[in-house]
């Protein structure tokens, strides 16, 4: 093995190697480089995170939880000697296309990796299709990238919109059954994600024989920074419960705007996807809004394994800070695809790779104990289970006051699309296409 570090025994030596350029507070960041030189690696990997404006904290936790898979690899005698190189996308969907093509073509990279926006993933969907190299998504979410537009190079190790409004929609009919709500509205941003996710909630809904009655719809855009007339318009629809699929910083705006009316003594607000991400927790200070349902694809206190556990300590020693669940995403991707180089006999050829990683099995720190994430075959989405919670008082996670608890766990198996609606959306899309062309 050829990380010099993992030969003194200090693995955690190797979280800081291998950065480029700029510093963190910079108002634009140079690319950052991980692991070997491209020398000696074996793997050059190209990752596309936004390193500035409203998400850029997604980028910041991608690239420690890269690092921290990098040093449990340098652990291994036998893990693949990779080299990630990591890059702003600017969440811009041209932008992200041509810097996809610049690994591939000047970087010599078989793997592309990341990426939050949706829109942005589908974009550079299409380049990995194209050059034939392997795209393992670990921090976007519209389910059509698994369903309607899967084709065999594109893989994804976070939950998808399908998986947490699946777990969403049965916390709502249980919900239902104990306090007769009716009423539901719901607000996301104007794309992709937005509206596949509302799309995936009504579906499992309608699966589950949930009766609702949907009073209102709202579409802001992405990064909106005043959301005053959509939360005026939802309280004049007087939903009992609004959905949401705001993300980051968008769903932190939402909440302090909301804070600023009756929103949350008249509704409860639920966010099955993002909403109980770290950097939410961290916003609601000590005395949050009452009712708020909230989940993640990953989170510092669930579960409370041993394996969790050292991720989360590990990634606060590193950083000095508690990590939002982009951090994880990354990691996973990363030990995806170390594990199926390996599994592939050490060969970096994409049709190798792509059959180590269909039902490739995984324990991550999300998942529970006696669980391993696995990913579907036919949809190239990893399979996991689901905690969905409230928020209750804790303070062992400074320099936030609150965390989720209380919770209710899906299993993994629940979660998943099933095959009939899987075949049902991916013909529903071809049949558009033909009548296109």
């Amino acid at each position: 093995m050829a990380y010099s570090c993992a030969r003194r025994g200090a693995a955690i030596a190797c979280l800081g190697i291998g950065i480029i350029g700029g510093t963190w507070s910079a108002p634009a960041l140079a690319r950052v480089e991980l692991g070997l030189p491209a020398t000696q690696a074996q793997v050059t990997i190209g990752c596309l995170y936004p390193m500035t404006g409203r998400a850029a904290i997604y980028g910041k936790d991608s690239v420690a939880g890269i690092k921290l898979a990098l040093a449990e690899l340098a652990a291994e005698a036998d893990a693949p000697r990779l080299r990630v190189i990591v890059d702003d996308d600017r969440s811009k969907a041209s932008y992200a296309v041509r810097m996809a093509e610049d690994f591939i073509a000047h970087d010599k990279a078989r793997f592309l990796c990341g990426m939050v926006s949706s829109g942005v993933a589908q974009a550079v969907s299409k380049v990995a299709l194209k050059n034939k190299v392997v795209m393992v998504g670990t921090d976007h979410a519209s389910s059509r990238l698994t369903i309607e537009g899967l084709h065999p190079y594109y893989f994804r190790v976070s939950n998808d919109s399908y998986t947490s409004m699946a777990a969403g929609a049965r916390y709502l009919a249980e919900l239902q059954k104990k306090t007769g709500w009716k009423r539901l509205a719901y607000i996301g941003p104007d794309y992709d994600y937005g509206h596949v996710s509302w799309s995936d909630f009504q579906s499992n809904l309608e699966h589950l024989g949930v009766r609702y009655e949907s009073v209102g719809m709202f579409w802001p855009k992405l990064y909106e920074p005043d959301y005053s007339a959509y939360i005026q318009a939802m309280l004049k629809a007087e939903p009992d419960i609004v959905v949401t699929s705001l993300w980051g910083g968008d769903f932190v705006a939402f909440l302090k705007q909301a804070r600023t009316t009756d929103f949350f003594t008249r509704i409860r607000l639920a966010n099955f996807d993002t909403g109980g991400n770290y950097e939410v927790m961290l916003s609601l200070g000590d005395k949050p809004p009452p009712g708020l349902i909230l989940s993640a694809r990953h989170h510092n206190n669930w579960p409370d394994t041993d394996t969790n556990r050292r991720f989360v300590e590990t990634f606060r020693q590193a950083e000095g800070r508690f990590p939002t669940y982009a951090a994880e995403g990354a990691y996973s991707g990363i030990m995806a695809i170390a594990r199926a180089v390996t599994k592939a006999g050490g060969a970096t050829d994409m049709g190798a790779v792509i059959t180590a990683l269909e039902g490739l099995e995984l324990h991550l720190p999300e998942d529970p104990d006696g669980f391993n994430s696995f990913i579907d075959p036919d949809t190239h989405q990893i399979v996991q289970t689901q905690a969905v919670g409230e928020v209750v008082a804790n303070t062992a996670y400074p320099p936030a006051k609150v965390m989720l608890g209380k919770w209710t766990v899906y299993g993994a198996e629940d979660l998943r699309p099933l095959p009939e609606l899987v075949r049902s959306r991916r013909a529903k899309a071809a049949g558009a296409v033909e009548l296109i062309e």
